[in-house]
């Protein structure tokens, strides 16, 4: 019987291009499968995937279907009403949805995931990284490329896969881990879930079926109660010695990164990250609890960490405009915000400026309220449109709603809605005076903004 993951099967990948769908055409081609796709706009991304054999067209067609496809898969964009769907449906093509892929994978290969709404494609980076200080070749399937590692789909030579386990539109629904690393479960993709105690319902039942270690940060109260409902002897990690089984401990910042201690029943592991903030030291406090639980050893995962310089748009220093630098997160959530503020200050940087770009009209909506506050220690903030992502807006709701509960909320900066990029940039330009970092902050095309932001 073929399947997804058959070696010689011939799959095609629509939206090859996208972050996801671009690791798991890696992850196939390199499995030995026949691998096409498409997208809708050229670039660097489909250039690369050409370059390791993939055939990538530019734009759809039904004909992408009528070759002797055994499975089309498709982005989470791609709706069933779809031209090509509809094609491959006709011709008796399987559509293989991106929940049926992880399922699929576990099947084939022990998977070695971390689930989270925020801190995934991160944690997972540095897992990459600590399997690869310990002379190990595992296959990987995450949304960005790993610095110092390699691209972010890959099928190794040792049998486990690290996976970035994506919780948007139940993709994690069919995926059984052999292990599982959880970080944090905050409101997110509700426009799917419809509330927290579905979403975390999800999130349980990934973690009961886990079917080796779970780790779980356990200082956050989502992780924790998704940990206590699942009924697993999950490892805690965290900060608290009265909860903690791996205590967090001497945990320093600074602009260059972040050191910390971890205390296990038989001794202590000092780890030192070119990364800093405090989420970036849960994170990987859990990536090296889970390593270790796969059988890892202490030198390797504080090599491996060592060896971690950031996924891309984490904490990103991107350039200088004058004396202010310049630092790209892909912070979208008020706690990713609001942690992502405090790591700038506690790495010295005395006056911000920040531009943050809302993400998806449901998102929005439904935290809106949550981000008063999440600005604090930034001392001017503009706030631009929506990124809708392809969101329809039928009340037609933009960056004003977030603009208004920051100003409204404890510690508010100065606030400035300003929609477009264009005009966002040259607002910032006008309040870059006697600042040190420029925070350039959001999950979608926020960084276009730099284009438009002249040196005071």
């Amino acid at each position: 019987m073929v399947t997804i993951f058959s070696p010689g099967a011939r799959v095609h990948i629509m939206g090859c291009a996208g972050a996801g769908m671009s690791s798991l055409a890696q992850l196939l081609n390199e499995r030995g499968l026949v691998v096409t796709g498409c997208d809708l706009r050229d670039g660097g991304v489909a250039a690369q995937l050409r370059g390791v054999g993939v055939d990538v067209a530019i734009g759809h067609s039904v004909e992408h279907v009528h070759r002797d496809v055994d499975f089309l898969t498709t982005s989470p964009a791609v709706t069933t009403d779809h031209e090509e769907v509809r094609a491959a449906v006709a011709s008796g093509v399987a559509v293989v949805r991106r929940p049926d892929v992880l399922g699929a994978l576990g099947e084939v290969a022990p998977v070695v995931g971390v689930a989270g709404t925020h801190g995934k494609t991160t944690t997972t980076s540095m897992l990459a990284t600590i399997f690869h200080a310990a002379g190990r070749d595992p296959g990987r399937l995450l949304g960005a490329p790993v610095a110092g590692v390699g691209e972010g789909g890959h099928w190794g030579r040792d049998p486990e896969v690290l996976v970035e386990v994506d919780e948007s539109y139940g993709t994690f629904a069919q995926l059984t881990p052999a292990a599982l690393g959880l970080l944090n479960v905050d409101p997110d993709h509700l426009d799917f879930y419809g509330d927290i105690a579905t979403l975390e319902a999800a999130f349980t039942a990934l973690v009961a079926r886990t079917r080796g270690p779970v780790v779980v940060w356990i200082d956050h109260p989502g992780a924790a109660r998704v940990a206590e409902r699942a009924a697993v002897e999950a490892v805690a990690v965290g900060r608290d010695r009265a909860t903690a089984d791996v205590l967090v401990m001497n945990e320093t910042w600074d602009r260059e990164g972040s050191t910390f201690s971890l205390q296990f029943a038989d001794g202590v592991v000092s780890i030192r990250l070119h990364v800093p903030g405090s989420l970036n030291v849960a994170n990987a406090a859990v990536a090296a609890v889970l390593a270790r639980e796969w059988g890892i050893s202490p030198d390797a995962i504080v090599t491996g960490l060592a060896n971690f310089r950031g996924a891309p748009r984490r904490f990103e220093r991107r350039a200088s405009i004058g004396a202010v630098d310049v630092v790209d997160d892909y912070a979208h959530l008020p706690l990713e915000v609001h942690e992502t503020i405090r790591a700038a200050r506690a790495a010295g940087y005395q006056s911000i400026v920040a531009v943050f770009q809302p993400h998806r009209v449901t998102r929005t909506q439904a935290l809106a309220p949550e981000f008063a506050g999440a600005f604090a220690g930034v001392r001017s903030l503009v706030v631009t449109d929506i990124y809708r992502a392809g969101e329809v807006n039928p009340d037609n709701i933009d960056g004003s709603l977030v603009a208004t509960a920051v100003r409204e909320g404890p510690d508010a900066p100065d606030v400035l809605y300003v929609g477009a990029l264009q005009d966002a940039g040259r607002a910032l330009a006008e309040l870059l005076e006697g600042a040190d970092l420029l925070l350039v902050l959001g999950a979608g095309d926020v960084t276009r903004v730099l284009d438009y932001v002249v040196a005071p």
